[in-house]
């Protein structure tokens, strides 16, 4: 079916004649539809309109990809190239979408694996491909109904592209069969495909409040565990709280879950989740879920474990809080990009200058060649937003850190501050502590909208939810 070897049974089942005399027929019908999200097949297609009109009279060939191995025959979860999901909606692994040119645009043609269905030898001995091992899936006229897309063996595709239609521009590294080609390169594709995603459509802007909804109550989740945690289940307890979560409402978490309790909570991107968790401990916790057509929320909340804030934790916390609230305000049509970044780190800058945390003024800490306060925040405090949960990151500077922000953009905005506990320029008092708050907006015609308003951001609003989520 590919060139990727099968799984064989290490039985060696598969050379019992009586075996395969038996197993080959005697199948009857089984279930193998395409469950399409609403308004995906819709969606692909007004994308691929897009994109066709960036390259007029030039092909296109963009691969799904395959699940990278883990561990002899065990491989990790597949999840297809996100620009490959944007332009088909197909989440088939091994699946190569064409896009041939034509007087009015292209015409795209989907090359998919062809299931290994009863009668064939593939059907009971491939544990990669067999329906017997892995249950029924859909085939070529199954997936082309529901995306409305002629589909072909991905067999054919020497022979799709075959012809004198240069240039070809491809996504190289993702599907062998397709590098093995030799066909051009995928530099400016992927460019452009990024710079198209920036700016999302309803479709995508709602699929992304999904995604946040579904996050949200995994966060409640989360905080009405937190007794089971402090009994012993600690920070893994919590992380699996969010993730089963994850993986009900969607198809997985969109990045690897952050559960950061105490002095684990200053650590940028604590996936380890192996710590304790305390009452009189902060958690930090980072986490979005990946709803089915691959769209991703990416939320932050810090709360008190116990359910109240001490005065050094809540002075922490309300700074952070002031440069969040200035930051998103500057989230609006015409902005520079920079520009919420730059306000959050000056209300950062002038409050660890009051703390008297800054051995400089605050203007020469947010000079370019200054940056002290970059000491207790070295990560940036936003970012764009989709289907990645760094979305978009192959686009020029001038389309993204250097433009400006337009109606449709989706974007985090997640300033924080991050003290560790060995760090001995900030009194003890305050070592360990790390706070972080992330919201995820869409830039509408008047300002933002902001989709994981939900969540409360202020420290009483927050201490309030604790307590709700403890009741139940």
């Amino acid at each position: 079916m590919t060139d990727r070897p099968a799984r064989r049974d290490p039985s060696k089942l598969v050379e019992a004649s009586g075996f395969r005399a038996s197993v080959g027929d005697g199948w009857g019908e089984a279930a193998r539809e395409v469950r399409l999200t609403p308004g995906a097949r819709e969606a692909a297609a007004a994308h691929r309109a897009k994109l066709s009109a960036e390259f007029p009279g030039q092909r296109i060939v963009v691969a799904a990809g395959r699940a990278p191995v883990r561990a002899n025959d065990t491989d990790y979860d597949f999840r297809p190239d996100s620009d490959f999901s944007w332009l088909t909606g197909c989440h088939a692994e091994g699946a190569v979408l064409v896009m041939q040119p034509t007087a009015g645009g292209h015409d795209s043609v989907l090359l998919l694996r062809p299931p290994a269905r009863p009668g064939d030898p593939e059907f009971f001995g491939s544990a990669r491909d067999g329906e017997l091992w892995i249950g029924p899936v859909p085939g070529l006229p199954e997936w082309g109904e529901a995306l409305g897309l002629p589909c072909r063996p991905v067999e054919d595709l020497a022979s799709v592209l075959r012809g004198q239609h240069p240039p070809v521009h491809v996504t190289a590294g993702v599907e062998p069969m397709l590098d093995a080609l030799g066909l051009g390169n995928s530099t400016g594709l992927r460019s452009t495909l990024s710079e198209l995603r920036r700016i999302k459509d309803d479709w995508e802007v709602g699929q992304l409040q999904a995604a946040v909804d579904a996050t949200v109550l995994g966060f409640a989740e989360v905080a009405g565990e937190l007794p089971m945690a402090i009994k012993g289940g600690g920070e893994r307890w919590l992380q699996g709280t969010f993730d089963r979560r994850a993986r009900t409402s969607g198809n997985a978490p969109g990045y690897s879950t952050i559960i950061a309790a105490g002095p684990h909570a200053p650590v940028l991107h604590w996936v380890r989740c192996d710590g304790e968790v305390t009452p009189e401990q902060l958690l930090l916790m980072d986490a979005g879920v990946e709803v089915n057509t691959l769209y991703t929320a990416d939320v932050t909340r810090t709360f008190p474990v116990g359910g109240k804030f001490s005065e050094p934790q809540r002075q922490v916390y309300d700074l952070v809080l002031a440069s969040h609230v200035a930051a998103m305000a500057e989230v609006k049509p015409g902005a520079a990009y920079r520009t919420f970044q730059a306000t959050a780190m000056r209300v950062l800058a002038e409050g660890l200058h009051d703390w008297g945390l800054l051995p400089v003024s605050v203007d020469q800490a947010l000079d370019p060649d200054g940056q002290h306060h970059r000491r207790y925040i070295v990560c940036g405090v936003g970012h764009f937003l989709g289907l990645d949960v760094h979305d978009c990151a192959r686009a020029r500077a001038e389309h993204y850190h250097d433009g400006n922000l337009e109606v449709g953009m989706a974007l985090t905005v997640e300033p924080g501050l991050y003290f560790h506990p060995n760090d001995l320029t900030v009194p003890p008092e305050l070592r360990g502590i790390g706070v972080r708050i992330e919201d995820d907006l869409v830039v509408t015609e008047t300002g933002n909208r902001v989709l994981s308003d939900a969540l409360p951001i202020t420290a009483d609003g927050i201490e309030q939810w604790v307590a709700g989520c403890l009741r139940g």
